[in-house]
């Protein structure tokens, strides 16, 4: 499943009372909060919501992370 990464980039602050929940419920608190959040309808609702107030970046699944550096031979 997909994973999204979802941070708060402006304040809630003069927002209405709905804004402010939605962005709470997302697991936000402050500006540069971030939390990662799985693809799905709900979660996809609460950021169209706000999505003037967030950031949204794609994560790659857990399987898929590259790592730097040399391969390590085995005898």
């Amino acid at each position: 499943m997909t994973r999204l990464k979802v941070t708060q980039v402006r304040s809630v602050i003069n927002r209405p009372r709905d804004q402010k929940e939605t962005v709470r419920r997302l697991g936000l608190h402050r500006i540069r909060d971030s939390v990662v959040k799985d693809d799905r309808p709900e979660i996809l609702g609460m950021i169209a919501k706000v999505r003037h107030l967030v950031q949204v970046e794609e994560v790659p699944e857990e399987g898929t992370k590259r790592r730097g550096g040399k391969r390590e031979e085995r005898a």
